[in-house]
């Protein structure tokens, strides 16, 4: 297989999967009671999609799967069937089936093929069904079919972008009846003007002969959303006066072979954003990161080195500098915005998750998205996926009661999930929350006493929370293939951990629980504040810094089994030294400084022994190329080439945590 027919595999299966997360999103919406003709047809619209793909890179399997599914959506938005549960529950299986075949002809991973087998049959099943009486009322009356249509047709300008060829859609309208074109070369530009790659002509056209609209409206199913599309009955007798009958298309036109040029009246918002937008490779996209994540190293080195030099002779060179760092730091912030995506492209996936898990545990599950629309980075985004499900699985499975039981107490029998998203600071902060029971803190205790966890004297709920996150920790009373087997919150702060993220849980008695997690908006680059401590440079990230402070000897008590801790405002903080944390040699400063951080959902102060700036940091991984290191998250290269190590504040607080409940 030459190198361009990958390129249009792989466009295939993104575009593939994009069609069957609309397909699965719509078909919801229809199971919510949305009756909306739109609907039926962006689903119908998506399997056509997905069918004529396979067929033309021979996925037979693909393409015999959509074709029934197909048929099943064509006699839905035709009014010849109406919605049912089992229809949709049908398409819903398919949609699944559809998506292990993917995965099959993408990445060799065999689907079931007693599972293919099994949703065509239900799909028959389906269609041999009778249609209702009460929608063939509701379908349009035995009204005789015009004589013939008239057509206008004007395509984007972006349409042969897509892979779209207006000259195979008039070949096949003509396979349904004598048809007269008329070419519209209103926008036709000169010569030199003309763009190859954009499409100029538009088409009116008279397809004569009692024809379904239908069949119409399915030869253009492949560009309904690249193009303008007037469909209008029209007498034989009285043909438009500006249709003049052509000859037919010769079978393999010139223009067929090249994106020849068709011309759209002004496009509506849609095509705005089809022309403004282009699919590149994420690969592309990260090797310009590491090339602007260089240049704000360089950037940082010439800063550094003409800081050495005299003002008086080096005026115009500091300009220069001044300049360079602030179309650096645009630069960067433009590249690093191409690869965030809305976090709806995780959010999108779990109304089927509940719907799915709530119908197998007998619970009525209403859920409820909030801030789809923040953006986050693509990296992360693929990332936080799996914690995501770990946590909506345990809120429905743990979290909400029966609906009996919701009763008894009250409360809606429909319990609600919550995912909401936003920015804070410089994190994007992810909510799963329920309005449950919320955690059982006596039978946390008493597991956690059970397998032996060392408990701090009097906990706090906080501390009880924590217990959560011990490795094969669970509250189950019985295993089941939901839950149970003590394996999820553990394997979700490491994941976080692992993103440079926290997670905080917080619970009310027969209210709910909530669950925090905090991320870095990208991976690739951090504004940092560079301090020295036992004669090391370390980087803070500044998202977790609060304040810097001269502290006060009256300030800071030593207290039994806590360490020394520093009075700010009337709060007592733990005092934690850097210098003796990494095993520095170099004696500590006589005047420390402090700089107050919050991770994890509490506050430290960490000792310093200077402040040395402020400056933007390129990320690189230590895991990767070494291994993990306590209370580093990285590392990053300084303007004069030194190596420094960026703190990992969560891990910090956590450290200060264990010793608790020795």
């Amino acid at each position: 297989m030459n190198m361009d027919m990958q390129r249009f595999h792989a466009t295939f299966f993104e575009e593939s999967r994009e069609g069957l997360d609309a397909m699965e999103t719509g078909l919801l919406s229809l199971e919510e009671g949305n009756r909306d003709p739109e609907t039926i047809n962006s689903v119908f619209r998506a399997a056509h999609s997905i069918k004529g793909g396979a067929a033309t890179f021979g996925f037979e399997v693909i393409a015999g799967v959509t074709h029934v599914l197909e048929t099943l959506l064509d006699e839905l938005r035709s009014g010849k069937r109406e919605v049912e549960g089992v229809a949709i529950d049908a398409m819903l299986g398919s949609v699944d089936v559809l998506r292990s075949l993917l995965r099959e002809v993408e990445h060799g991973q065999a689907a079931d093929a007693t599972a293919v087998q099994a949703v065509k049959a239900r799909l028959q099943e389906v269609l041999a069904g009778k249609p209702q009486a009460a929608v063939a009322a509701k379908a349009p009356a035995a009204i005789d079919e015009p004589d013939g249509w008239q057509i206008g047709f004007t395509p984007a300008p972006s349409l042969f972008m897509s892979g779209n060829d207006p000259l195979r859609i008039i070949r096949e309208l003509e396979h349904l009846g004598p048809l007269q074109i008329a070419a519209r070369m209103q926008r036709m530009p000169g010569f030199e003007q003309i763009d190859p790659l954009e499409a100029y002509l538009a088409w009116d056209l008279g397809l004569i002969g009692k024809v379904p609209r239908s069949a119409i409206e399915e030869t253009f199913a492949w560009v309904v959303d690249d193009c303008e599309l007037d469909i209008r009955p029209m007498p034989v007798q009285a043909p438009p006066a500006s249709l003049a009958v052509d000859p037919p298309l010769p079978a393999a036109a010139p223009v067929a072979a090249t994106p020849a040029a068709v011309a759209a009246a002004p496009a509506g918002a849609a095509h705005q954003e089809a022309e403004s937008s282009i699919r590149v490779s994420v690969d592309k996209v990260d090797a310009l990161i590491n090339l602007v994540g260089e240049l704000v190293i360089t950037q940082a080195m010439l800063k550094q080195v003409s800081g050495g030099l005299d003002p008086a002779h080096a005026e115009h060179l500091a300009a220069g500098l001044d300049l360079l760092e602030r179309n650096t730091r645009d630069l960067q912030e433009a590249v690093i915005g191409v690869r965030m995506l809305p976090v709806d492209a995780v959010f999108r996936r779990f109304p089927r998750l509940v719907r799915d898990l709530s119908a197998r545990l007998g619970k009525h599950v209403r859920l409820r998205t909030i801030g789809e629309g923040t953006e986050l980075d693509k990296g992360l985004i693929e990332k936080i996926a799996d914690p995501l499900v770990h946590l909506v699985r345990n809120s429905i499975d743990h979290g909400l009661e029966l609906p009996e039981e919701r009763c008894a107490a009250g409360k809606d029998e429909t319990g609600t999930i919550t995912l909401a998203a936003s920015h804070q600071g410089g994190h994007i902060v992810i909510e799963v929350s329920d309005d449950g029971h919320g955690f059982n803190r006596a039978k946390i205790l008493a597991k956690a006493a059970e397998r032996g966890l060392a408990i701090p004297d009097n906990p706090s709920d906080a501390q009880v929370w924590d217990l959560l996150f011990q490795p094969g920790f669970s509250t189950a009373d019985a295993v089941t293939d939901l839950s149970g087997r003590g394996v999820g919150m553990d394997v979700v702060r490491r994941n976080i951990q692992g993103l440079g993220g926290e997670v905080q849980l917080e619970s009310q008695a027969g209210q709910g629980s909530r669950v925090l997690i905090r991320l870095p908006l990208t991976l690739a680059i951090l504004d940092g504040m560079t301090v020295s401590a036992g004669g090391e440079t370390l980087i803070l990230p500044l998202a977790y810094v609060l304040e810097a402070l001269q502290p006060q000897a009256e300030d800071i008590r030593t207290m039994a089994g806590e360490g020394r801790v520093l009075r700010v405002r009337g709060e007592y903080l733990p005092i934690l030294s850097l210098n003796e944390y990494y095993g520095y040699a170099a004696e500590p400063s006589a005047d420390p400084l402090v700089v107050v951080v919050e991770g994890d959902g509490q506050k430290i102060a960490l000792e310093v022994d200077e402040l040395v700036g402020q400056q933007q940091v390129v990320v690189k991984n230590i895991e990767n190329n070494y291994r993990r290191i306590a209370g580093v998250s990285g590392a990053t290269i300084l303007g004069d080439g030194r190596v420094a190590l960026i703190v990992d504040i969560g891990g910090l607080v956590r450290s200060l945590r264990l010793p608790q409940a020795a």
